[in-house]
């Protein structure tokens, strides 16, 4: 009998708890109307704070916001959005947010959109023009604002006229759309590849070897573009290998590179992850860097300066790519005269942003002299 009231106590606690929560649940977020009532004035009044609308009273101002933050009220976004108001969301779309690089300028473009009272949505699409063109469409969906994108290929038709349909903004981060009435961020990938490559000649290394993947990229074919430059030059013989897509793949050619008769003085990796494998298969094969073969990398990365030797990259300014590309996508989205969305000149707008070459020693410079 007291295992049953007892049962009974504990059932009749659990019937009263979820009473207590299906109460709580039914209970209705605060709506407009009660906010316009606790704070004294019309919804109208309300919605033009909401909004951001400006001439409203600073008292009456305070006095709305304070009755929102006591009443916690929520604006209902779905309906603002129905009413025509501004989802205040913009998109980002790159091929992915595992590399550092992208990861890093999404950090740096939400940081301009909270700055903004923004959200920010991110897709990916490891660079394959379907998933592009999805991501594209999800956020059109979603009535953003507007919206940067990494484009997967800088040369598709389908991609300029997919964008040259969108009634919102876009800029390009990193990689620009041929053709397209979109403004672009960039990094000045010839210059900093030519410099680079110019760097290892000036260490008196003469047979270079370029190795990347991904030729079909805009920045992998710019930093081509400046590799090529430099040596001719220099009047050098163009050792290029675009095939390296793994370690396999890169210790492989530095393999056949290094068992060739004119035997190989330095290498030059245009992808961070290219970098590390290249680094990985010298130390392997015990060639030693920089003595026997120098090492320069693109892009800097966690592990560069702490390696023995530390490894000389080409840095790029990963953060103001970001902050620029959010920067002139809010300019848009005010109406900046110096970047409206109907002017063709403003439109065709790219912001060109230098790189760095961080010296280390894998490329035979002394840390004595750095």
């Amino acid at each position: 009998m007291l295992v049953m009231e007892r049962r009974t106590a504990d059932a009749e606690q659990r019937y009263g708890s979820r009473r207590t929560m299906t109460k709580e649940k039914e209970k209705k977020h605060p709506t407009l109307s009660e906010v316009a009532k606790r704070a004294c004035v019309g919804t109208t009044t309300v919605s033009r704070v909401i909004n951001g609308v400006e001439h409203v009273e600073p008292h009456t101002l305070a006095r709305v916001e304070r009755a929102i933050k006591e009443l916690g009220y929520l604006p209902n976004q779905a309906a603002r959005v129905l009413k025509g108001h501004s989802a205040r969301t913009i998109g980002l779309v790159v091929p992915s947010i595992a590399d550092p690089f992208f990861s890093s300028c999404a950090e740096a473009l939400q940081e301009i959109a909270r700055r903004h009272e923004f959200l920010l949505i991110v897709l990916t699409t490891q660079n394959e023009a379907a998933m592009e063109r999805d991501a594209v469409n999800t956020l059109i969906q979603h009535r953003v604002d507007g919206f940067v994108i990494a484009p997967a290929n800088s040369e598709s038709k389908e991609l300029r006229h997919l964008l040259s349909r969108i009634p919102v903004p876009i800029v390009a981060l990193d990689r620009p759309v041929a053709g397209a009435i979109v403004p672009s961020v960039v990094a000045d990938n010839f210059v900093g590849a030519q410099h680079a490559t110019q760097h290892l000649i000036a260490h008196g290394y003469k047979r270079i070897a370029c190795l990347t993947g991904e030729i079909h990229l805009y920045t992998i074919r710019e930093r081509v573009r400046g590799y090529q430059a430099a040596m001719a030059k220099a009047n050098l013989e163009v050792v290029l290998d675009t095939s390296i897509y793994d370690y396999a793949s890169c210790e492989k050619t530095i393999k056949k590179l290094l068992q060739e008769r004119h035997s190989l003085d330095a290498i030059f990796t245009l992808k961070n992850i290219t970098t590390v494998d290249a680094f990985e298969a010298l130390q392997r094969m015990r060639v030693p860097v920089p003595e026997k073969v120098a090492l320069i990398g693109y892009d800097d990365f966690q592990l560069a300066g702490t390696v023995r030797p530390a490894i000389t990259v080409v840095q790029q300014p990963i953060q103001d790519l970001g902050h620029k590309a959010a920067e002139l996508l809010f300019a848009h989205l005010k109406g900046s005269p110096k970047a409206a969305p109907d002017s063709e000149k403003s439109a065709r707008q790219q912001v060109l942003l230098k790189t760095s070459l961080i010296l280390r020693e894998s490329c035979g410079c002394r840390m004595s002299h750095l």
